[in-house]
């Protein structure tokens, strides 16, 4: 799953992933990894495929929740 801290609004758009005990963090302008915790490079790819897809429309999602 991801999401957004409102408590993150100082910071660049990003995503936050979990999944189980798995954690990341991936800018999303470009989207770039930042961290994470557990995921495997196998599902850091992936979910960097995913991201890319939905870059602008995660962008947008960003901005109308912190800026709308």
């Amino acid at each position: 799953m991801g999401f957004f801290y409102a408590s993150d609004r100082d910071e660049p758009p990003h995503v936050q992933v979990e999944r189980d005990d798995k954690t990341a963090k991936f800018w999303l302008d470009p989207v770039r990894l930042q961290y994470s915790s557990g995921f495997s490079r196998k599902e850091i790819g992936r979910i960097e495929e995913i991201l890319l897809e939905n870059e602008e429309t995660l962008i947008e999602a960003w901005n109308d929740y912190f800026h709308g």
